[in-house]
């Protein structure tokens, strides 16, 4: 591999210094090594292996005639099938005029940070475009570090230290679970005790939960059920739904905050218009659920539980320390235990670590550095999403639902991220 292509990631330099989001890049990358004759296992881009849902698939169909301008703030049927949604599944009493709904989340995120003023806090490791988005901006970013110990999940001690010299600040806490890129989630306790701090320095959260519903037991608690006053909660179809690309988004707003939903929608009329009709149509049927998609959600969880289990256990075997993942397809394993093999080899930093794996196993995956770490930190995101999803769905249908998903099903329907994860722990060793 050229000089040129292994850093191809770090190239396409554009707005403020910032290169292309690390998620998309590595993706690029991948398939252009791909195209090339290149033998890639793509564990680094986070999209969703599942197809879409066939009765929101139909119901898309009907609806591809829909070409008019919908509301700003988006179409209301949709805004009151998310209501009933939060109502159904996490027992929140939202209006269906405090939804916002918009071409996916991450435009939404982008523009709260644009109309509210304040500090932007976000727990690291995340998700790699919130803090890109307020550079753009040009808003000022707190880290708060987490550890594996924690399950890289903010505490409550954390955030107090930060707040309470300056208890008045205007601030929005960004909060992600199951999170992206550990797969970890909080418990209805650290939920509890994290809403008490906020409310008491009136943080705003932003509760990103677009992965809700790929908690593996089905049991996703939103903390607005605890600090309702001061929670927008965040979701859309990409990752619960398959429908990364259709780009839909919400963000679900309590009374309290309905002024900032204006002010966002303000913006989102001199920007985006609205939302593409014929998707916000669509979203109406996945909102509403039913059994074939509750039927959908419960085989999904099943498929990436058992995927989950086993590559967790294959890299803890392998030496690898990793916090116990609740959702999602992600984990985020520790090398610090290989750190002197590592320097034997001229690795230092987990970027020169996913660069030599990629070049001497053909595993795609991306470095903590993306997530906000710092370089020494030998950490790294593995996304366990490269198999066909919906030939997987079909075969666990026909496996009774007391037998577990496991052996032969994986390595028949799960191959690449089997061989992928074999391929990694053999380079360890």
């Amino acid at each position: 591999m050229n000089q040129k292509t292994t850093h191809e990631v770090h190239l396409n330099l554009n707005v403020r210094g910032l290169p292309l989001s690390a998620t998309l890049a590595i993706n690029e990358l991948s398939n252009r090594l791909l195209s090339e004759g290149k033998t890639v296992y793509k564990l680094g881009l986070g999209q969703s292996p599942f197809p879409v849902p066939q009765p929101v698939v139909e119901e898309l169909k009907a609806n591809a005639h829909q070409k008019d301008y919908l509301p700003v703030k988006g179409l209301m049927a949709l805004r009151e099938a998310v209501t009933d949604y939060y109502l159904r599944t996490q027992q929140l009493n939202l209006q269906a005029e405090n939804i916002l709904i918009g071409p996916g989340s991450k435009e939404l995120m982008f523009i709260l940070q644009l109309v509210y003023y304040g500090d932007l806090v976000i727990p690291t490791p995340s998700w790699v475009s919130y803090a890109p988005q307020a550079h753009i901006i040009g808003r000022h970013v707190r880290w708060l570090p987490t550890s594996v110990e924690n399950n890289w999940l903010l505490t409550p001690k954390e955030l107090d230290k930060l707040c309470r010299n300056d208890p008045t600040k205007p601030r929005i806490v960004i909060l992600n679970y199951p999170n992206n890129p550990t797969g970890c989630s909080y418990s209805v306790e650290e939920l509890q005790t994290l809403a008490e701090t906020a409310r008491r320095y009136r943080i705003i959260l932003l509760s990103d939960e677009i992965y809700g519903e790929l908690n593996f037991e089905g049991k996703h608690i939103s903390i607005a059920r605890f600090y309702p006053e001061g929670t927008i909660v965040s979701g859309g179809l990409s990752k619960w739904c398959g429908a990364g690309g259709w780009r839909l988004g919400t963000f679900s707003f309590p009374a309290e905050l309905s002024w900032l939903l204006d002010a966002m929608a303000v913006v989102a009329s001199e920007t985006y218009t609205s939302t593409s009709a014929p998707i916000q149509y669509a979203a109406v049927r996945a909102f509403k659920g039913g059994t074939r998609i509750e039927r959908y959600l419960w085989q999904s969880r099943r498929v990436l539980k058992a995927l989950n289990d086993a590559i967790y256990r294959k890299q803890a075997e392998a030496g690898l320390k990793i916090a116990r993942t609740d959702g999602a397809f992600y984990m985020f394993p520790d090398f610090a235990t290989f750190r002197e093999q590592f320097c034997r080899k001229g690795i230092l930093t987990s970027e020169q670590l996913c660069q030599r794996l990629l070049e001497e196993t053909g595993v795609a995956i991306l470095p903590g550095t993306a997530f906000g770490r710092s370089p020494e930190e030998l950490t790294a995101r593995l996304a366990f999403v490269d198999f066909d999803g919906a030939r997987a769905l079909t075969a666990a249908e026909q496996i009774p639902a007391h037998l577990p998903l496991e052996g032969d099903f994986l390595e028949t329907y799960c191959s690449q991220v089997m061989t992928a994860t074999d391929r990694l722990c053999d380079w360890l060793s």
